[in-house]
């Protein structure tokens, strides 16, 4: 009887565990269930305002609203601090008359409105990535495919202002509610990261890329991946388009241009006013230089360090949404893998990085800009076409090899080995077109010594124009007068 008194407390105790362990389980599966649920904010799948995310999502909306402070004081790029040269390297082009250090997402819609280089000619496709509203304007309710080409303050820039009324808040400024925000990245409805900017898609397609397989980790950098990118405007629908199809590196994407570009009927953004040349203008190809980077090849997404886990309200983590330099958060950005580093060395050694890309690209835009003006008295002495041409095709390159880092946001970073050959190859080229026009220029009796010290005063007078909207004017002046008339 003993003996089956404790078999009968063992079967007991095994029951009771048994029914213990079904519970656990059964209540683990319902978590799990409960987990993988799809979202339902209850926003409608069209939702555009970043206003509309704030009372279901307050803790990320308050980390977005930091983007209306600004981490550096704004002032133009072509400040004597800075890259003094602008006004000479983009001469006859929108961007030598008002090009600035950026404000905050949250400014870019205001910011694109407001900027000189915007004018009456101007088109739909300078604000793809500006507003949450332009996948709604680029549907077949609004302008579809004339989007592209449509006049920016005719057509697109009223129905903006319609689209923007209603959702207005102070916290967000002038045009904070609709400018790049939540519905960009996010589904209003699941939140799933998305992409919603066709140029991206195509690209991608064109690459042999499916996004429908993209995993998580490669949606963090590919939401950031369909703005922060070179581009261009094809020529038949003024489309944006990504320079993609023979890779993402430098060279690559300058092949296009001289390629698959020109076969398109696309030769260059404008005539540069110097030179007479044919250019090309860089945008921001911060995903490009990032992918064959060191944090790129190691899998690193963009959002791991612009968008790094934050512990907020005490307790709770969560991804930030002030999109800004890794610097500001070097503890959640760079620690959380190099925690072996103290946040002092990581940011010194970033800052090494810097400093010498800073001090190469200020020696390649400045060898840049005497060699335009060595084409242009190529131009004005008369020496034969071919050789003008010969020369313009060097300084064509050397331009887009200092540009397309210049445009970068990391002044380097994200891929400094390729920032310093670009930028060698840029002196190669501006130097080659240098020697040129010397050879030229003697044959022709020029004094190479007068010419020098006149490419210096006009060099000078730029900088030592107080005005920055008045810089681009002494560009050019009766040495040196303008070439695409």
């Amino acid at each position: 009887m003993k003996k089956m008194g404790s078999l009968n407390k063992k079967s007991i105790l095994l029951a009771m565990f048994s029914i213990f362990l079904t519970l656990a389980l059964v209540a683990c599966n319902s978590s799990n269930a409960e987990e993988s649920q799809p979202m339902d904010t209850g926003l409608d799948p069209d939702e555009y305002f970043n206003t509309a995310f704030k009372e279901k999502f307050p803790l990320h909306y308050e980390s977005y609203l930091k983007n209306m402070v600004n981490e550096k004081e704004v002032i133009s790029k072509s400040d004597p601090t800075i890259e003094p040269y602008q006004p000479a390297l983009w001469s006859g082009y929108g961007f030598s008359l008002e090009y600035n250090l950026t404000r905050g997402h949250t400014y870019a819609l205001e910011d694109q409105i407001k900027v000189k280089r915007i004018n009456d000619n101007s088109i739909g496709s300078c604000i793809t990535c500006k507003a949450t509203v332009v996948p709604l304007l680029l549907s077949e309710e609004e302008f579809g495919d004339e989007f592209w080409g449509a006049n920016f303050r005719g057509e697109i820039l009223p129905r903006v202002k319609e689209l923007a009324e209603g959702g207005e808040s102070e916290e967000l400024g002038e045009l904070g509610h609709i400018s790049i925000g939540c519905s960009d990245c996010h589904d209003p409805v699941t939140m799933d990261l998305r992409v919603t900017r066709p140029s991206f898609t195509k690209a991608m397609e064109r690459s042999g890329v499916d996004l429908t397989k993209a995993t998580q980790n490669d949606m963090r950098s590919y939401v950031c991946g369909q703005c922060h990118v070179e581009y261009y405007f094809e020529p038949e629908k003024k489309e944006v388009t990504f320079p993609w199809d023979k890779g993402l590196r430098v060279e690559d994407m300058y092949e296009y241009y001289e390629t698959i570009a020109i076969d398109q009927g696309f030769d260059a953004d404008w005539t540069h006013q110097i030179s007479g040349t044919p250019s090309l203008k860089s945008q921001h190809p911060e995903f490009e230089l990032s992918s064959y980077g060191t944090h790129g090849n190691a899998g690193v997404s963009c959002s791991d360090c612009h968008m790094p886990y934050q512990r907020v309200d005490g307790k709770k983590k969560i991804s930030s949404h002030r999109w800004g330099s890794p610097l500001k958060t070097v503890e959640e950005s760079c620690r959380s893998c190099h925690a072996d580093k103290s946040a002092t060395y990581l940011k010194d050694r970033v800052e090494d990085i810097q400093d010498r890309h800073v001090e190469a690209l200020l020696e390649a835009q400045e060898l840049n800009t005497i060699s335009h003006y060595y084409v242009n008295r190529m131009i004005t002495a008369g020496v034969p076409e071919a050789k003008i041409k010969e020369a313009q095709q060097h300084v064509r390159k050397a331009q887009w090899f200092w540009d397309i880092i210049a445009a970068e946001n990391s002044k380097g970073f994200h891929n400094p080995n390729a920032s310093i050959d670009s930028f060698r190859t840029s002196s190669i080229e501006s130097q080659a077109a240098i020697v040129i026009a010397t050879e030229e220029l003697v044959k022709l009796g020029e004094d190479i010594d007068v010419l020098k010290q006149q490419i210096e005063t006009t060099m000078q007078n730029i900088v030592n124009e107080a005005d920055h909207f008045e810089k681009h004017k002494h560009a050019i002046n009766e040495w040196f007068p303008a070439q695409n008339k």
